[in-house]
């Protein structure tokens, strides 16, 4: 996946552009943050069309995991044991997140011979195609990335935990938030990004 921030955003917060030995380092640094983020959040954050994922259902709901969903086009419910692949009717989106079907729904759709034994086979796992992710990464997520970066690209050393360092004449010391090459999310960074985080949590939908 392409870095949720770039060379420009990094500039942009520097004042100045970036050094030969900055540029050398910077799309690595950057594409390590945006795996951070990635990983905390659970969100990619890239607008992706027609994706399929699959996804267990509780109680007939499915939570759709990447944000924000642009559309869904396509429900199918996996069958186990040697039944086959139904596509869901009757399913419906609720314009956000969630898509509500039927515990039972597959069933309706079973070749007769598949009724009385077998409606056990569809154990509630689905196949949900459906589009994601906005035209721009938020302002925020940009804002964590470029400075989770900068913090590794701008240090005065790359050895990690250094704290001071003397030579010759100079004598500088470090806040101790390094971590040398390595990207490091801290708390201030999981703040931010907390309202992009998923939570977890289960709606119950009846279907008379």
């Amino acid at each position: 996946m392409e870095p949720l921030a770039d060379i420009s955003d990094l500039e942009d917060r520097l004042g100045r552009p970036l050094t030969a030995g900055e540029s050398a380092r910077a799309q690595a640094l950057l594409s390590d943050a945006s795996a951070h983020v990635r990983i905390y959040t659970g969100q990619d954050f890239s607008r992706t069309n027609n994706e399929t994922a699959t996804l267990r259902a509780q109680q007939g709901v499915i939570r759709l995991p990447q944000r924000p969903v642009i559309d869904v086009s396509a429900v199918v419910a996996i069958g186990a044991g040697g039944a086959p692949d139904l596509p869901v009717t009757g399913w419906q989106w609720d314009g956000l997140d969630v898509v509500r079907t039927a515990v039972n729904s597959p069933v309706i759709n079973l070749p007769e011979a598949w009724h009385d034994e077998d409606t056990d086979s569809y154990p509630g796992t689905y196949r949900v195609t459906y589009s994601h992710g906005a035209a721009f990464v938020p302002a925020a997520v940009v804002a964590v990335v470029a400075s989770m970066a900068l913090r590794t690209l701008t240090a005065p050393s790359l050895a990690g935990g250094v704290t001071g360092e003397t030579i010759g004449p100079y004598t500088y010391r470090t806040d101790g938030s390094g971590a040398g090459t390595a990207v490091v999310m801290g708390e201030a960074d999981r703040q931010a990004l907390k309202s992009f985080r998923r939570t977890s949590g289960m709606t119950m939908t009846r279907f008379r």
